[in-house]
């Protein structure tokens, strides 16, 4: 039986990002992954963006299962995680490249509080070079409303866990990114009442 660890929602969404993500990071150089999880984006979009470096990034507790994937499908632009809080400084100087000109994050904001969904644009805007791209996936409310009875009860069973996660509003995600320079380019609808977020960076703050 296999140890790697396994999320079936990643083996399901994994296709529809890609076709969302792979024109935005066309030009990229090296995407930085906020939250890598088990591992299974990672070794997916790798294999098919090989002109560009794919960083893992997660907490310390997800490495192992991180470096497991990686071992069992290894690609040569993929690299190990490093260890990123989004509340602290990032792990620059780690980066094969000084430039990060693409950052990906799937299903994190919703798990965070939100004092650490304004340190994550913060960060991005810090690093992120100027015309790079940041895709985002995962549920978001809008006009303060859920778009489906799943994501309620998805939001309920999120503050069961930790009172401070909940599914965010989409117009408070944009004003952040706004904030940093970060425009939304594209909201694009997926599977099981998710969204792709596609924003720009188009001025230094």
């Amino acid at each position: 039986m296999s140890t790697l660890p396994y999320s079936q929602s990643c083996e399901n969404n994994k296709s529809a990002i890609a076709a969302v993500i792979e024109p935005c990071f066309s030009q990229a150089t090296q995407v930085i992954e906020i939250g890598s999880g088990t591992g299974q984006h990672a070794v997916h979009f790798a294999k098919l963006m090989p002109h560009l470096i794919w960083q893992t990034t997660d907490q310390s507790a997800y490495h192992a299962g991180i470096n497991a994937w990686l071992a069992e499908e290894p690609s040569p632009n993929l690299r190990p995680p490093l260890t990123l809080d989004v509340s602290q400084p990032w792990p620059v100087k780690a980066l094969e490249k000084p430039i990060i000109d693409g950052i990906f994050s799937a299903n994190t904001l919703h798990i965070m509080s939100k004092a650490m969904v304004e340190d994550f644009f913060k960060g991005i805007g810090e690093h992120l070079a100027l015309h790079g791209q940041l895709c985002i996936y995962g549920p978001f409310n809008y006009n303060g409303q859920y778009t489906s009875d799943s994501n309620r009860n998805f939001d309920l069973w999120l503050y069961e866990q930790n009172n401070q996660s909940a599914i965010r509003d989409i117009e408070w995600i944009i004003d952040l990114a706004n904030q940093q320079g970060i425009v939304l380019i594209t909201d694009h609808p997926m599977p099981a009442n998710n969204r792709l977020l596609h924003f720009e960076k188009q001025r230094e703050i």
